[in-house]
């Protein structure tokens, strides 16, 4: 939790530091050079999620917090320009499943999430003081992983491990948004690796194996536009 902590403030303190800057150079020195906000915002998470080639129900996962992050920015001319950044993103789905005993039948929820420190790079296109849109790629790293589980709607177990090897820790991404003058955004982004690490094993039993899981998120005011 302390490191998780550390994280969230050191992505504030960067971002804070990166506005800091902008108002500076806006007020003394022009620049090409600019820094924004530019992490995910309200962020709705989907799945898709197979079992030995039997699909396994999923359901879309929102989430507010701890999406957060900065780009820096460089403007080519007024209709093209580059960026990369820093970003912690709070990503995961939730399955359902059913169990079918002897005597009753049992629902199976779990709800799966990570927070990622993710690395992307991009362009953007079109009128960068009206309305464009950007794509790109991003490197991410998950480092704190949870997990609930809930049978018939109750909670019966609940963790989070640093590092899991539970899901793949490497999540590499591609995106794509647009961004309006008004300041409304949005962003679509898919990994291309599966969630869930199907080489994890426990106690001699690996649990995943044979589990592809995809994911992907649509998110709100992904914000390029200088002060």
């Amino acid at each position: 939790m302390k490191k998780i902590i550390f994280a969230i403030a050191l992505l504030t303190s960067i971002t804070a530091i990166a506005q800091d800057s902008v108002e500076e150079t806006i007020d003394k020195k022009p620049s090409k050079v600019y820094y924004t906000h530019g992490g995910n915002g309200a962020l709705l998470s989907l799945s898709r999620v197979s079992r030995n080639g039997k699909d396994v129900n999923s359901i879309p996962r929102f989430t507010l917090f701890f999406n957060i992050g900065t780009n820096a920015n460089l403007d080519l001319g007024n209709n093209f320009g580059v960026f990369g950044g820093l970003n912690l993103t709070n990503i995961g789905m939730i399955t359902e499943e059913e169990i079918v005993g002897t005597v009753r039948t049992d629902k199976f929820k779990l709800k799966q999430r990570v927070y990622a420190i993710g690395i992307p790079v991009g362009i953007k296109i079109g009128d960068l003081r009206k309305f464009y849109v950007y794509g790109g790629a991003e490197a991410g790293f998950a480092v704190n992983y949870k997990q609930k589980t809930f049978i018939n709607g109750e909670k019966t177990d609940k963790f989070n491990e640093w590092f899991s090897d539970r899901t793949n820790q490497f999540m590499p991404a591609v995106f794509v948004g647009f961004q309006s003058k008004s300041g409304f955004g949005l962003k679509v982004q898919y990994y291309l690796n599966d969630f869930l690490n199907q080489g994890f094993s426990e106690g001699g039993i690996k649990p995943y194996n044979g589990t592809e899981s995809k994911l992907f998120f649509v998110t709100l005011g992904y914000n390029f536009r200088r002060k």
